[in-house]
């Protein structure tokens, strides 16, 4: 039977004596225009309660209506919410005016997670299935997929999580058949979410999740301040639940602004970026080194040590910080160490460490660097004096072990110098995945923080002053030391004393 979805909406409203408030008229012409303009990649935004899971049933059971064949699966963070869009849709198509007669006799095909309806065709998939994401979907095939709410908090609180979903919703693409429908529905629950518009260089990710999906967003307010469904959600509601759910929550689940639900203590919005790079000078026996028309007096280096497994484990991460004479702080680099495991019976895990450690400290122009010896890092400091002796590079080691809180360091280094404004970072770090971390970071646990422990140690570490003029063979060659000199300049002059 050939009928638009916004009228089939309207019967369904009719019959359960409900009135179709202007947010389900939306809904309904933006699905309807998409499938008849053709539009095959969907998303569809919608603040907490608004009715967009129902109104997402009811376009499954105006499918099935147009086209008993149609085969569609519903994914879900978990099975039981994949369920119960299955069960509405069953409820529609047996109180529907229109779509009773797709109810099948035979029981079996008649499922809480799966049911098949009347149809000509003999098709090995069933009319709707519910899956949660984790499930195996390999061998299923549907015409239309929709994934209603697969970005919770239980999916998407961690970088592992958030890489795990992006990694299963790519099996969507192995199900769908030629010309299908993808369907996303959901509200953000993290600043990283796969519904962003925006790219997060830091995770990597060279263009969003979701890049080229055809998008709806209604948010609670509109542009205007205007509630969306005033009837339900009235200005004096929205302002009452925002006081008690908070400010990052209300934005993330009822502004669609993608905002990590639980507020990270730290904000790297407060860094100052730069893109200039190191510019190290030699001339008239004097060493030199500015980031801009800024001359640098002092340098940091703290690296905290791990065996770097590309797949698991606490991360091995290396940091420079340098300074000016007004105090500010360049975050330069931050470099996140791993070994190869496949040439481990060629060169041992510290070694590849040490000697990605060894480029790093020459690039940059250190001449110290320190290393955190818990753990791994007691034998450390030797095996990388030996590969900076092998390459002729000069460049103290210097050994530091740990007895104080780590988040206690990381609040000491960080909090008073963002809220000062005196940091500014390379281009480079906002661009990796230290800024993720520093900006789901919390005191209380959770999260990693290995990235935060190395430059904080950089922060809170003594600097090593500039040299101007190199005092040894070796300094002379790979220009690495910039410590002051530690004799006066003697100059003539003409003027009588």
């Amino acid at each position: 039977m050939q009928m638009d979805f916004p009228e089939f909406v309207w019967i369904w409203m009719e019959k359960q004596n409900l009135s179709m408030p202007n947010i389900h008229l939306r809904f309904s012409r933006w699905l309807a225009e998409s499938w008849h303009g053709g539009e095959r990649q969907l998303l569809m935004l919608a603040f907490r309660n608004s009715g967009k899971s129902t109104l997402v049933g009811l376009f499954c059971a105006w499918r099935l209506l147009q086209d008993p064949s149609t085969r569609i699966l519903i994914l879900a963070a978990d099975y039981s919410l994949a369920k119960k869009m299955v069960r509405n849709v069953k409820r529609v198509i047996e109180r529907h005016p229109l779509t009773a007669h797709l109810k099948p006799s035979r029981r079996d095909q008649w499922a809480a997670d799966q049911f098949t309806v009347n149809r000509t065709s003999e098709l090995r998939d069933p009319s709707m299935l519910a899956k949660g994401i984790s499930a195996n979907i390999t061998g299923s095939r549907a015409d239309i997929v929709i994934c209603d709410d697969v970005e919770v908090p239980n999916t998407c609180d961690t970088p592992g999580k958030r890489s795990d979903l992006r990694e299963k919703l790519s099996e969507i693409d192995y199900v769908l058949v030629p010309g299908g429908m993808q369907l996303y529905v959901g509200t953000p629950h993290t600043f990283y979410s796969l519904y962003a518009e925006e790219t997060r260089l830091e995770t990597g990710e060279e263009v969003p999740f979701l890049d080229g999906f055809k998008r709806l967003e209604i948010p609670v307010l509109d542009s205007h301040g205007k509630p969306a469904w005033p009837e339900r959600f009235p200005l004096t509601k929205i302002k009452a639940m925002r006081r008690r759910s908070g400010a990052a929550k209300h934005d993330s689940q009822m502004m669609l602004k993608p905002t990590n639900i639980t507020d990270g203590r730290l904000d790297p919005s407060l860094f100052i970026p730069y893109a200039l790079e190191l510019d190290y000078r030699v001339g008239n026996g004097e060493t030199v080194l500015n980031i801009g028309d800024k001359k640098m007096v002092s340098a940091s280096c703290w690296w905290d040590p791990s065996f770097g497994s590309p797949e698991k484990g606490d991360s091995s991460v290396i940091a420079a910080v340098f300074s000016d004479d007004e105090g500010h702080y360049y975050l330069h680099r931050v470099s996140y160490l791993t070994h190869d495991p496949k040439v481990t019976d060629e060169v041992d895990e510290a070694t590849q460490l040490c000697r990605q450690a060894v480029v790093f400290l020459k690039t940059n122009h250190l001449p110290s660097v320190t290393i955190e010896t818990n753990g791994i890092g007691k034998f450390l400091p030797g095996l990388l004096r030996r590969e900076l002796k092998k390459v002729g590079v000069s460049c103290a080691v210097v050994e530091k072990n740990s007895h104080r809180n780590k988040a206690e360091r990381i609040l000491d280094a960080f909090d008073a110098r963002l809220a000062a404004g005196v940091i500014s970072a390379h281009k480079t770090v906002l661009a990796n995945s230290f800024i993720e971390e520093m900006r789901e970071w919390r005191p209380d646990g959770g999260g990693n923080d290995d990235g935060l422990d190395a430059v904080a140690g950089c922060l809170l570490a003594e600097p090593v002053r500039i040299s101007r003029v190199p005092n040894s063979t070796i300094q002379k060659q790979n220009h690495s030391n910039w410590r002051f000199p530690e004799e006066g300049y003697v100059v003539s002059t003409e003027f009588p004393l």
